[in-house]
């Protein structure tokens, strides 16, 4: 049982709702979309390069970085044959929070298991050409730990995923967040569309990596 590994690297939450702490990122390769505006294609190239880890070499890694949260990203991550088995080592980790960034298309009931484990879910929007991928059924499990990420192109986003809460119901039972695609959406935009709607619980949140760091950077 192995995982194929892109980097693991140490850095600050850029986003999410532990977004400023420390944490350890372990990114996986591969995806089962391809957004249009993803900012890590390259994990997801047939000839990304990877190393092959097992669970518990993961988990030794982190504990070895001495900071408690622990982000699981891609790519997706949950398409890593035996994920739930590393989720399982993490799981005995009780001081560790684990958060999975996980695409929206993936069924989470599998891995709902693990206490120490929460979601930030995507729901993609109409300009990322992967809504029809979008697994609703999630809606259902999703808990007031986890999160639902909305990444907006446009205000044509922003109002279709206000009727995707609506519709839902998603208000109080999950944490909600807006978040632009880097230089494609005015931020001005997002907030006037929160204030002319009364979103009062919906977050706007910037990637604080993109602004810390060049955008193309990696390994921050």
């Amino acid at each position: 049982m192995s995982f194929k590994v892109v980097e693991i690297f140490e850095s600050i939450n850029g986003e999410g709702m532990r977004a400023g702490e420390l944490a350890v990122f372990v990114r996986m390769k591969g995806c089962n979309l391809s957004c249009n505006y993803c900012d890590t294609m390259w994990a997801n190239k047939p000839d990304c390069e990877f190393e092959d880890m097992t669970a518990e070499q993961i988990v030794d890694r982190v504990k070895k970085s001495g900071i408690k949260n622990v982000t699981l990203t891609g790519g997706e991550p949950l398409l890593q044959k035996d994920a739930d088995k590393l989720l399982e080592a993490f799981s005995s980790e009780k001081d560790m929070r684990v958060e999975i960034e996980t695409n929206g298309s993936i069924d989470l009931k599998p891995f709902l298991k693990f206490e120490n484990v929460s979601f930030t879910m995507d729901y993609k929007l109409p300009e990322s050409d992967m809504e029809k991928y979008m697994n609703t059924d999630n809606f259902k499990i999703l808990r007031k730990k986890d999160t639902l990420k909305f990444v907006a192109s446009s205000v044509n986003d922003l109002k279709k995923a206000k009727e995707i809460i609506e519709k839902y119901e998603l208000i109080g039972k999950v944490n909600i967040i807006f978040s632009p695609v880097f230089g494609k959406i005015e931020l001005t935009d997002i907030v006037d569309f929160l204030k002319d709607n009364k979103l009062n619980d919906v977050r706007m949140q910037l990637q604080m990596h993109k602004f810390i760091w060049d955008p193309e950077e990696r390994g921050v």
